[in-house]
């Protein structure tokens, strides 16, 4: 079983930056796929951003290339989620999550291990 804690959300002006931090504990994270969702109101959880270890692959959904980066922290059980010229579009929760199977699948019902979310909140 593994437990995901995001922290790091905020309110940040457009153009603004944000770095959000998920911690993994009950085991090591390092060969799980993580990735970050995100779900603004009234619309549907979709995918951000996602790392597999095992073959070094990372998605960026359209919304993020460019301007968003993830990173891992082995050593502290951590993903990373660098997000640079932030707009109001990018308003929303934030969840971090984990897959015990690959490859990276676009879809949230294929993550066992969520965590709480985290608003992101873009405006100035």
């Amino acid at each position: 079983q593994v437990t995901l804690v995001e922290s790091g959300g905020g309110l940040v002006q457009p153009g603004g930056s944000l770095r959000l931090s998920c911690t993994a504990s009950g085991r090591s994270s390092s060969a799980l796929i993580m990735g970050w969702f995100r779900q603004a109101p009234g619309k549907e959880r979709e995918i951000v951003i996602a790392t597999n270890p095992r073959t070094n692959y990372k998605y960026y959904a359209n919304s993020a290339r460019g301007r968003f980066t993830i990173s891992r922290d082995n050593a502290e059980n951590t993903l990373h989620l660098q997000m640079n010229n932030l707009n109001p579009e990018d308003t929303a929760v934030y969840y971090c999550a984990a897959s015990e199977e690959g490859p990276i699948d676009l879809r949230p019902d294929k993550y066992e291990y969520w965590g709480q979310g985290t608003q992101v909140t873009v405006s100035s």
